[in-house]
């Protein structure tokens, strides 16, 4: 099916696909599986996220991820005709104008971080613009949903993490944040934050979901709230249907103009991440998937369903306009901080 709106998903771990891939020998799998899917969903803004593996957890989790935001760099490279690395907001429509895809890059969880909160500004330089505290794990900064028994607000060094953030014009992610340590966010966040695949827990009573209220305050922040599409974060038995419910909740809410896609494609990661997984002792065909919403090629149909559902205003919105246009002005706003040289890098 022919993209019928763009789209902007504020969360795809290719990336890591595209390293396990070349690390057993393809020499270009972002351009010959990756981009093909982007392409014919229609992605006109893709974030993608350094994820930090169980087993690199602690000192080479730096090390891994330096690994991850190399393989941007070479895709980027490659295929310059078709991608950008957007580092700053004034870069992303220009971008996406020209025919090429914009790359946002991110860290999904600040394990690469450890306690040196100065990696904050070298992670900066190689371009990641977002970035969350935690995954589902603890770190030195702030407990993740994984963690939400122990009640943690954020760390010492995770309110100064918040600081630092904000002064360099790095966007704060709260998904994977244990409710506590989200709560404590709002209390001392001064820009804008994103959740970039969250759900909603009044549909769905999953901790990886948002209640109404977090949702208002993301949305207060001036921030977003990109809806996830993994099967448990649905509904017990979810489809289309069960995704779009969620999207019509948050949309009622705070308003399209808060509210976008943030899909956590993971059906061909986890083939390409573990092989074992992906069929060896597993099938991966009995994890909880929901058809048509496996694959970035499955965003041209979401599109058109989006379209019947919210109105074709509200849907090109919630599909592109809500990410492309926040993180165009929060990118573009010059923090203190940062030298000129930054800003023409």
């Amino acid at each position: 099916m022919a993209p019928s709106l763009p789209v902007a998903d504020c969360h795809n771990d290719l990336l890591l696909g595209v390293l396990h891939q070349r690390e057993r020998g393809l020499s270009d799998p972002f351009g010959d599986f990756w981009l093909p899917q982007l392409r014919a969903g229609g992605v006109v803004l893709q974030v993608l996220p350094v994820f930090t593996e169980e087993q690199h957890v602690g000192e080479g989790a730096l090390r891994r991820s330096l690994q991850v935001l190399e393989e941007a760099r070479r895709l980027a490279d490659v295929h310059a005709t078709d991608v950008v690395i957007c580092q700053r907001g004034d870069q992303i429509l220009p971008a996406i104008q020209s025919g090429r895809i914009a790359l946002v890059l991110a860290l999904e969880g600040c394990e690469p971080i450890g306690h040196s909160l100065e990696l904050l500004d070298t992670f900066h330089r190689l371009g990641v613009r977002i970035a969350s505290m935690t995954w589902n794990r603890r770190t030195m900064m702030a407990d993740g949903v994984g963690e939400q028994d122990a009640g943690g607000r954020l760390t010492k060094l995770g309110l100064e993490a918040v600081a630092e953030m904000e002064r360099l014009g790095m966007i704060v992610d709260v998904s994977h944040l244990s409710e506590t340590g989200f709560w404590h966010l709002t209390s001392v966040a001064t820009r804008p934050f994103v959740a970039s695949h969250s759900s909603c827990r009044a549909l769905q009573a999953h901790p990886r979901n948002l209640t109404d209220e977090q949702i208002r305050a993301v949305a207060d922040s001036g921030g977003f709230v990109a809806i996830n599409g993994f099967g448990p974060f649905l509904s017990d038995a979810a489809t289309v249907d069960s995704f779009l419910a969620h999207v019509s909740h948050a949309v009622s809410l705070v308003g399209a103009e808060r509210v976008a896609l943030g899909l956590d494609f993971m059906r061909d990661l986890v083939d390409a991440v573990d092989p074992v997984l992906g069929g060896a002792l597993v099938d991966s065909d009995a994890l909880p998937w929901v058809e048509g919403l496996e694959r970035p090629t499955d965003l041209a149909a979401l599109a058109v369903r989006l379209s019947e559902v919210l109105g074709p205003q509200v849907s090109r919105r919630v599909c592109a306009g809500t990410i492309v246009e926040t993180l165009a002005r929060q990118l573009d706003s010059e923090p203190p901080g940062v030298s000129m040289s930054d800003r023409e890098s």
